[in-house]
């Protein structure tokens, strides 16, 4: 990604995992101030590409549980903030969970809320799974938006963005909203891309496949394996990548049907390979029947990430990062939308200020 606009406005961002919306929204010109995340790998994820960087200069990565974090300690004056956004817990909205919506405990809406009333930022952008869209949650929807406007907000749109159409080789729908203070929201423009063709998985991963068959260069079925996987990853885009919980085994590529799709693009789903450094099993990671296994690498790439944004902590914590991230992509188009309207809103005060020109008589 290139990132087009002067890093100018400040954000705040919460659960922010390994980073794919902070990535995104730094894309399009946010600064920011702190990255909060309760997982301390991600926590590590987020250090080691952020700390030294002059791009991200004057960010903090805050290893806490939101339930009992105080917004003081990030020692920001109520109204000075740009942009507060997070991505909260989506089980209690996942068609794969129960959908208990407010009854589950994992539901950080309210605490997002509280963020907001108490720094009041000029906008913020929520992001969870589209079931949070569905009829069901109707009311506890409504709700969110009632409290946001007794703050001064105006819902600028919730919406579901695809993450295929923001050229990310998968499918990801993603449930968006973003509430701007009323003096900005009048400027917002809510834009999807136009049609376009999609980058299917072959495209995304081309170069890096080829650089793990090219090591294994020794072994006669390199050529004619790398061919086969690449027909096939030329058909379309990736199934969702998942990072699956804690509380179940090690990582893969998700549920039956998720790797039936997988297995029509080459990819073999049934875990996760080593980095081409550390492949011991060429039979396992490269060369089975199924086709090549993902890396955390390429599982990423999938995702949007770019090449250079590196994983902490072991493989299966490390790819359960990049499956729970947002893709970056999506993130920047909507950070763009945002920085948009409070240009537009700096430039109407601007003019409103500027002196009315006279002219004098001859």
């Amino acid at each position: 990604m290139i990132r087009k606009n002067a890093l100018k406005y400040t954000s705040v961002e919460i659960c922010a995992g390994a980073g794919g919306q902070a990535v995104g929204l730094h894309h399009a010109g946010f600064k920011h101030v702190a990255l909060i995340e309760i997982d301390k790998d991600a926590c590590q994820t987020l250090r080691s590409n952020t700390e030294g960087s002059p791009e991200w200069e004057g960010c903090k990565v805050i290893e806490a549980d939101l339930k009992v974090f105080d917004s003081a300690t990030l020692g920001l004056k109520p109204g000075t903030l740009d942009l507060l956004a997070g991505g909260v817990p989506c089980p209690p909205f996942s068609a794969a969970g129960k959908q208990l919506g407010r009854d589950d405990e994992r539901d950080l809406f309210p605490t997002m809320l509280k963020l907001v009333d108490d720094l009041d930022p000029r906008a913020v952008m929520i992001e969870n799974v589209r079931g949070l869209l569905d009829p069901k949650f109707v009311e506890y929807r409504e709700d969110i938006i009632k409290q946001l406007e007794s703050m001064g907000y105006e819902k600028c749109y919730w919406d579901i963005l695809e993450a295929k159409d923001y050229g990310v080789p998968q499918l990801r729908p993603r449930a968006i909203l973003v509430a701007m203070k009323r003096e900005y929201a009048r400027y917002f423009e809510h834009k999807k891309p136009a049609p376009s063709r999609q980058v299917s998985v072959g495209e995304a991963l081309h170069d890096s496949m080829r650089a793990r068959y090219d090591a294994a260069a020794g072994d006669p079925r390199s050529e004619e394996a790398f061919k086969k996987w690449y027909e096939k990853a030329l058909r379309g885009v990736a199934p969702t990548v998942v990072g699956g919980s804690k509380k179940h085994g090690g990582a893969d590529l998700g549920p039956t049907r998720a790797k039936r799709a997988w297995a029509d693009l080459g990819v073999c789903g049934l875990g996760v390979a080593n980095e081409p450094h550390e492949t011991k099993d060429m039979e396992r990671d490269l060369f089975a029947a199924a086709g090549p296994k993902l890396t955390v690498t390429q599982a990423a790439l999938i995702q949007g990430f770019d090449e250079d944004w590196k994983f902490s902590g072991r493989k299966t914590a490390a790819y359960r990062q990049v499956g729970n991230a947002f893709p970056p992509p999506v993130a920047k188009a909507v950070g763009e939308q945002i920085y948009a309207a409070f240009e537009a809103a700096e430039r109407q005060r601007q003019s409103a200020e500027a002196p009315l020109l006279t002219s004098c008589p001859a």
